[in-house]
């Protein structure tokens, strides 16, 4: 669970960091070329959980018609980011990804209502990505094991 916990987080990292340089481009934010994205350290640990919530809906969802699962995954994202983003709001005094400034769709700056769609398509690609890290999470645990 620790590895795939491990490259969640990684693979979220570096998905946010690519998804914002785009984002802020295609939309005018950015109008350099230099197409620097951005993340944030807490993000690491919500992008892990999805190994302990994501696959366990995975495997339940299976016998699901893609478009019940992309629906189901898209309510639990926006779940899990309202969730996180209330409770660092509550912890640290903000939200890092506070949408209330740059979004016309939003709920209390949380979730961005024009991301259903990302969202819904993220959770039938994260389908395949925890198919294939069941199938290689052995091998690189004894390459970890070989290292150390």
């Amino acid at each position: 669970m620790w590895t795939r916990f491990f490259i969640y987080g990684m693979l979220g990292w570096c998905g946010e960091i690519v998804w914002t340089a785009l984002h802020d481009k295609v939309s005018g934010y950015n109008r350099r070329w230099d197409l620097r994205g951005t993340t944030y350290l807490w993000m690491f640990p919500i992008y892990g959980l999805i190994a302990p919530l994501f696959e366990p809906a995975h495997n339940l969802l299976r016998p699901l018609p893609w478009g019940v699962r992309g629906l189901a995954y898209m309510l639990g994202f926006f779940t899990v980011e309202y969730a996180s983003g209330w409770l660092l709001r509550r912890l640290t005094g903000a939200c890092p990804w506070d949408y209330s400034k740059r979004a016309r769709w939003h709920l209390h700056g949380l979730i961005r209502f024009d991301y259903a769609p990302v969202w819904f398509f993220v959770g039938l690609l994260l389908e395949r990505v925890h198919d294939m890290l069941v199938l290689l999470t052995p091998a690189l645990q004894e390459a970890v094991r070989a290292v150390w």
